[in-house]
């Protein structure tokens, strides 16, 4: 984000075109002056919708002050370099540079058999891998080469998502890079309603280096930093001083590890023998020359998604490959200060936003004064409540808390963008509509167990077993006490504070009682009637 300090003052960005020498690139023309009379049909209609759209009444939103949508597109990388894509440099191959890099000591084990002959035998598979991956590569290694890391390094999204930004793995990791919640925030990837930045290829790819960089500071070995990665550092430390008590070797093929762990940098072996050798596996590697295939673009002001797609002349789907992190369908100058965008298409973009008559953004942020059904918080900001629920990803039978951040149509007069606190804090936050739930404390009979009290009381044994911290297959001791919680009108039929069977025990003992005055009453004396 520091990159694009500078860039968000006009005067600044005027000093960086004249610096960057664009207003004499035929790649990067300037905004013509006449009419707009060589606007595509498909930036017209988006604009057309996009000022329909804005017709809706919003809520107000946070601060920004008017002024240029964007600034000139750069090399994130090298933002004080200007891009000349027909340099001899820049036709280079990729893929020899990247080869010269290596540095990490070979493997040659079972396993990295296993992987090489995994990947050979599905050669579609390597294609599509590193035909995605080709968008990502040249900043990858440029970043890689900048902090003078080996370039295997470059390689290791191809064994954690496949170079599929928007992967999500069954533990919750996410992105190119895979970062779980907890990581991710500490090497400061924001996660909100807005964005993602586990997803962002820019903000993800520093991440995983400086992650990466630390661990190879703490083990000094590449390949521990590397199972460290994988496996957790922590992990790595008392696997390494379990062997250093047993006077065993420290190195990874020495350490006891989780499967996936072992597999791991022998997996990332088997890629970078095949990059280095592709016809030695039957493989044909994509050509990939030496240049950023993707531009920066500074965004000075919200805009929509759609218009911004519609604008740069670029699909959907190359977009969000591009920009995976945005979670909402608009672009916040504030939480989001740049795209990414390939190179014509960047040049593209710029013309035509220049054109651009029509409101920028027609969503904006929503704070929810106070707990609200989603109904009522719809007839606040003017929207249907299913447009609200769905755009807002609202699932039924839940309020929205008091203090979340919900997105809502932006009235067409509003020229305040929204905050950057706002943009980097949004969060939103449910809780179930349901009527409140009361305690309630019960007396376990001799056959109580989690199940049948959570039968008897219609909530789950999960429920019952949180309450009463145990787990959900466990027995209660008779006499115990079981906490439930029930509600309000199903806890006033409850008078009692102890289980069924412990009432129907209690209604015995009475039975019992009764039954035993009646035997201790005097015996009414019997008159027989005599016969006439």
């Amino acid at each position: 984000m520091t990159l694009f300090s500078a860039l968000r003052r006009p005067a600044a960005c005027a000093t960086l075109l004249l610096s960057l020498g664009l207003f004499g690139c035929a790649s990067f023309d300037p905004p013509p002056t006449g009419p707009a009379d060589d606007v595509s049909d498909i930036v017209r209609a988006a604009e057309s919708a996009a000022s329909a759209a804005a017709a809706s009444a919003p809520a107000s939103a946070a601060t920004s002050d008017t002024g240029p949508a964007v600034a000139a597109p750069i090399d994130p990388l090298r933002p004080d370099e200007k891009v000349d894509l027909n340099a001899a440099a820049a036709t280079a191959d990729l893929w020899t540079r990247l080869r010269r890099g290596f540095a990490i000591p070979d493997m040659n084990t079972p396993l990295v058999q296993k992987g090489e002959q995994w990947y050979a035998s599905r050669p579609d598979y390597v294609q599509r891998m590193t035909t995605r991956g080709s968008r990502y590569l040249f900043h990858i290694v440029e970043e890689v080469e900048r902090r003078g890391m080996p370039t295997e390094l470059a390689l290791l999204p191809f064994i954690e998502s496949a170079f599929n930004p928007q992967a999500v793995s069954s533990a919750k990791a996410s992105g190119m890079w895979q970062f779980m919640p907890a990581t991710g925030k500490y090497f400061e990837l924001r996660q909100n309603v807005f964005r993602d930045d586990r997803r962002d290829v820019l903000a993800s790819t520093r991440a995983a280096l400086d992650y990466l960089g630390k661990l190879y500071g703490m083990f000094g070995d590449w390949q521990l930093a590397l199972a460290a990665y994988n496996w957790g550092e922590g992990s790595v430390q008392r696997a390494v001083k379990r062997n250093q008590r047993m006077g065993l070797p420290t190195d990874y093929q020495s350490l006891r590890m989780p499967d996936e762990t072992q597999y791991y940098v022998p997996k990332l072996q088997a890629v970078k023998n095949i990059i280095a050798r592709p016809a030695d596996y039957g493989i044909a590697l994509p050509a990939l020359e030496n240049h950023p295939y993707f531009l920066s673009v500074p965004i000075e002001r919200d805009i929509d998604v759609s218009l911004a797609i519609a604008l740069a002349g670029v699909s959907r789907d190359e977009f969000h490959t591009l920009n995976p992190q945005m979670n909402k369908p608009v672009i916040l100058a504030a939480g989001t200060p740049q795209v990414l965008l390939p190179y014509d298409n960047a040049s593209q973009f710029i013309r035509n936003i220049g054109l651009h008559h029509g409101p920028l953004a027609t969503w904006t942020a929503w704070v929810a004064p106070s707990t609200l059904h989603p109904a009522e918080a719809a007839k606040r900001v003017g929207m249907h409540e299913a447009e609200l629920r769905e755009v807002n990803k609202i699932p039924p039978s839940m309020l929205v808390k008091a203090g979340s951040t919900l997105l809502v149509p932006r009235a067409q007069s509003l020229t305040r963008d929204v905050s950057p606190e706002l943009a980097d804090n949004a969060a939103l936050s449910l809780t179930p509509d349901a009527p409140p739930l009361r305690r309630v404390a019960l007396r376990a009979g001799k056959r109580d167990t989690v199940a049948t009290v959570a039968k008897r009381y219609r909530v789950t044994p999960h429920q019952v077993a949180q309450w009463n911290k145990t787990s959900a297959s466990a027995k209660f001791h008779p006499g115990e006490t079981i906490v439930v919680f029930v509600a309000q009108k199903a806890a006033r039929g409850h008078t009692s504070v102890r289980s069924t069977k412990a009432v129907h025990a209690t209604k015995g003992s009475a039975a019992k009682k009764s039954s035993a005055k009646k035997k201790a009453a005097p015996a009414k004396p019997v008159v027989k009637k005599k016969k006439r």
